[in-house]
């Protein structure tokens, strides 16, 4: 599969993003009503952005310059290499 690169592609992909997250979002507060499921749904949705932010931008800018991240699997696959070699 080859990489998105239409502009136009993207931002439809991020808006797509968006509104599945506004749609789980309100399924969760129709269902659960509560002031407690709201805070602890916007604590998910601001920790999961942080994480986010910590496996794309902070590691590939502060920690290893030189590793580049396609999705969360080669995060993954980048943290689990980086402990094995420790170990040695």
């Amino acid at each position: 599969m080859k990489d998105l690169s239409d502009e136009r592609l993207i931002h439809l992909k991020g808006a797509l993003f968006l509104l599945l997250g506004a749609f789980a979002s309100a399924l969760l507060l129709y269902a659960s009503p509560t002031l407690q499921t709201a805070v602890l749904l916007a604590i998910v949705i601001w920790a999961s952005c942080r994480f986010y932010y910590y496996a794309f931008y902070v590691i590939s800018n502060y920690v290893d310059p030189s590793f580049r991240f396609s999705g969360l699997g080669a995060f993954a696959r980048y943290l689990l290499q980086r402990r094995r070699s420790s170990r040695r």
